[in-house]
């Protein structure tokens, strides 16, 4: 018998049955039933009575739901034939207009737009719950799109061809149920759809295994097929590439969350792009751009795990493989992003968990290197205006103390325009962002952030929040949050967050560290950081709370069976809780090969020594915990948050849960929703931690 952290697996958890024929709580897997949900409206009503009850929740509820509905804050776009697009919600457009004006209008402090749909005015007609899942326009400049509308805030959504001249559906245009789909535009009268075509034509994982090519006027049931991805492939896809000049039709198999196969499309014939199949590939005009998960020896030269490399596309599909590095990351660097504007490529480095841009233009075969001037601090993001036919692009800059503030950029030049800034929504002088790091379990350094008031004393006694994710290639990185700044920092809390293994800070080697059988890293890191504040005298356990949500509910429920004693709170948000059944709930065996599979002896064997349904006991104390998710969240089942504390109350632990009815992954469907689950779980952490 395996022990962890000086706790023994007891023999049930180790032979559970995925088909949960052992688990009492099976039934709250049910989403809708009648059963399920009046279990759901029981606990929301004590989660309630109790957060609400307490002094102070009904103004900072009301205030958090200013700073999400404030009129000031910035309006992202997105630019199509000559006009800006944004989606807006506030306090009266609770579901949301989508809006456009021009970029020269678009820079006046109070744009005058033009609404191309009203949201809350369709749900009204329509009679639906209606929430924005976003919009696909025909390229370059086509009055077409395809317009994603979500039930609920789910992944699943349904497709509507839309008129963006006359703002108005296109009668007898392309439409596609509700279902988790993907619908592409290969020309004015051409669709590359993958959705769900009957009996069979999805994977394992819940989404499209077959992808087709849908003409006008035609019925779906005559589309002719492009491709069949393998039932326990992820999924499908195709798409077109509309640079003048450089047009490609692609179809992808996605086998698994880092795998993949791309081919180029000539008529009916499919030939396959030699890339790694862990590698991602696209190309750049005459370019093929491809980012590496793992060394790759081809050419007689490797090149390394993380790096960036280009070569001309057509000597590539011609055999050739004399390729250029564009990025080699080093031991605290790695790729963030990559962004295309007419004549470059921006890339987004992180050193240290601190974002710096570099323009690369390829000219007379050459790939030319320049450092874009740009703030060294916080974070950076870029988006090309119109990649196709300008080379502007959008420069987001944020950090934790600094609203975020929006450029209009150059390519070839480090000369910024400013478009828009975020108000402050706290007094930002108060405070001091620090980056210490915490030495793992192994021997690795890992970093993390503290964001608290500069006069903080370091005595063990200050209420301190620390977050975390660690998984998926994703990077945490300083964010500027007027929610975190009221609701936490003003009221005396210390904010952290952590740079465990799993996330991306570091590129795949990082993430790569804590993959499957190495997943206790990602956790040791973790507690790692908590024993670090601790012995700083940051705070103590008795003033430490950790969060997160998704993967990162699954990490504070891991920390919290695994170390009750080092914190006083626990708040897991639309979490994955039961890695017995992961694999068997919505799209959760597309993550697989971040997890393992159940099934097999060998992997159920490291996946049941963390799986915190399976490790939380009855004869132990555990910190307070607070679960959130959403009814309607069909990426992460709900029922791995409901059953977990059922279980716990079984146990006779003292867990509190809140369920919204809508929302999604998000948690929450409009500002007014979050402001509500915001409330909730900033009034826990005071009371728990104060």
């Amino acid at each position: 018998m395996r022990q962890l952290i000086g706790e023994t697996i007891s023999e049930t958890s180790t032979m559970a049955r995925s088909d949960g024929a052992d688990d009492p709580h099976l039934w709250l897997e049910d989403v809708s039933s009648g059963a399920a949900l009046d279990w759901v409206r029981a606990r929301n009503a004590v989660c309630e009575r109790e957060l609400e009850g307490r002094g102070g929740f009904a103004a900072l509820r009301a205030r958090l739901g200013t700073i999400l509905n404030d009129k000031a804050r910035i309006p992202y776009i997105s630019e199509h034939a000559g006009l800006v697009y944004n989606f807006w919600r506030d306090a009266v457009h609770v579901r949301g207009l989508w809006r456009r004006t021009t970029l020269e209008r678009y820079r006046a402090e109070a744009p005058e737009w033009e609404t191309v749909l009203d949201l809350d005015r369709l749900a009204i007609d329509e009679g639906e719950n209606w929430v924005w899942a976003g919009a696909s326009s025909l390229p370059p400049a086509g009055m077409r799109c395809l317009l994603l509308l979500s039930r609920g805030g789910g992944d699943a959504h349904v497709v509507r061809e839309f008129d963006l001249a006359a703002r108005a559906f296109v009668a007898g245009g392309f439409a596609l149920p509700e279902s988790k789909c993907s619908a592409r535009w290969l020309d004015i009268d051409r669709l590359a759809v993958a959705t769900d075509f009957g009996e069979g034509s999805m994977t394992a994982s819940g989404y499209p295994r077959i992808v087709k090519e849908w003409r006008r006027g035609t019925a779906l049931a005559d589309a002719a097929t492009l491709f069949e991805a393998r039932a326990d492939d992820l999924s499908v896809s195709a798409y077109k590439d509309f640079t003048p000049g450089f047009e490609h039709e692609f179809v992808e198999r996605q086998i698994g969350f880092y795998s993949s196969e791309l081919f180029l499309r000539s008529g009916d014939r499919l030939a396959r792009v030699d890339k790694p199949d862990d590698a991602n590939a696209y190309t750049v005009r005459d370019q093929l751009v491809i980012e590496l998960r793992s060394d790759w020896r081809v050419g007689g030269r490797t090149y390394g795990q993380g790096s960036l490399v280009a070569t001309d596309f057509a000597r590539f599909m011609a055999g050739e493989r004399d390729l250029a590095v564009l990025f080699a990351p080093s031991a605290t660097s790695s790729l963030d992003g990559v962004a295309m504007t007419a004549s470059t490529l921006l890339l987004t480095e992180l050193d240290n968990v601190k974002n710096r841009i570099v323009e690369l233009r390829h000219a007379d075969g050459q790939w030319q290197r320049r450092e874009v001037a740009a703030p060294a601090f916080g974070a950076l993001a870029v988006s090309a205006l119109d990649p196709a036919a300008s080379d502007q692009y959008f420069l987001t800059v944020t950090d934790f103390l600094t609203p975020t503030s929006l450029y209009l950029g150059q390519a070839g030049s480090d000369e910024r325009q400013p478009l828009k800034a975020m108000p402050a929504f706290f007094e930002a002088a108060h405070y001091v962002v620090r980056q210490f790091e915490a030495v793992s379990t192994d021997g690795t350094r890992v970093p993390y952030f503290v964001v608290m008031d500069r006069n903080t004393p370091m005595d063990g006694r200050n209420p301190t929040v620390l977050y975390g994710y660690g998984g998926f290639e994703i990077a945490m990185k300083p964010f500027y949050s007027g929610v975190t700044g009221e609701a936490w920092l003003a009221k005396g809390g210390v904010y952290v967050l952590a740079n465990i293994r799993g996330g991306g800070e570091f590129g795949p080697r990082w993430h790569q560290a804590a993959l499957k059988d190495q997943r206790q890293r990602a956790f040791d890191d973790f507690l790692a950081v908590a024993q670090d504040l601790i012995e700083r005298k940051v705070t103590s356990a008795r003033h430490l709370g950790i969060m997160g949500g998704s993967n990162g509910g699954l990490l504070v429920g891991a920390a919290m069976t695994q170390r009750p004693d080092l914190f006083n709170a626990v708040v897991c948000q639309v979490p994955l809780l039961d890695m017995r059944r992961y694999h068997k709930l919505l799209a959760g065996a597309s993550w697989m090969g971040e997890y393992g599979d159940p099934e097999v002896a060998s992997e159920w064997e490291y996946i049941a020594r963390y799986s915190p349904y399976h490790n939380v006991v009855k004869d132990k104390r555990y910190p307070r915990m607070l679960l959130t998710t959403s009814t309607r969240d069909d990426r992460v089942h709900p029922g791995h948050a409901r059953k977990m504390v059922a279980l716990m109350e079984a146990q006779g632990h003292d867990v509190l849960y809140w369920e919204n009815l809508e929302g999604g992954h998000a948690g929450a469907a409009n500002n007014d929703q979050q402001a509500q689950m915001w409330a909730l779980t900033y009034t826990f952490l005071i009371e728990q931690l104060r």
